[in-house]
């Protein structure tokens, strides 16, 4: 399976597992801002600190709206785990097999592996921002983050700041 994930299309659709073992389908999330939050995995340090990063500054990405989630190759008990002990409060989906990250091009540069990526899909379902990080040694910012999510709220043509393709 290749990247079909494009900036200005349509966002390639799935399905995958949360913490709980409930489905969460990305085109049941139509009608609001979605962000993809791919890292390697969890309880790992970098990944850690990205995780609890975006938890301090939850209220923040709340107002926007946005549905947020996170997705790495770990298992449904893990991410149950990982949640519970850092207090996350965002939907964490099992990408097990890596279909989804290979779908959206969210691939390391060692093989296997997730790549650190955010993807920002506004609620008609457009990709409109893309920041994927071969070398996942730097968190993305929740600034560049929020704003990317505030752009996708706006026009079609509307520019988010930040590291990676924007809209």
């Amino acid at each position: 399976m290749s990247n079909t994930a494009t900036i200005n299309e349509a966002a390639p659709d799935f399905t995958l597992k949360d913490g709980d073992g409930g489905d969460w389908r990305l085109s049941d999330q139509r009608g609001k801002v979605v962000v993809l939050l791919f890292y390697p995995g969890d309880e790992t340090p970098v990944c850690t600190r990205q995780m609890c990063s975006l938890r301090d500054r939850w209220d923040d990405y709340l107002t926007t709206g946005a549905e947020v989630v996170g997705i790495s190759s770990d298992s449904i008990e893990s991410h149950k785990k990982f949640a519970a002990h850092h207090q996350l409060p965002l939907r964490l989906l099992s990408d097990s097999d890596g279909a989804v990250s290979r779908l959206y091009g969210a691939r390391s540069l060692i093989p296997g592996r997730v790549a650190r990526s955010v993807f920002v899909i506004d609620a008609k379902g457009i990709l409109r921002y893309s920041d994927v990080r071969p070398i996942g040694l730097f968190k993305p910012k929740d600034d560049d983050n929020i704003a990317a999510i505030r752009a996708a709220q706006k026009e079609p043509s509307a520019v988010a700041p930040g590291g990676g393709d924007h809209a």
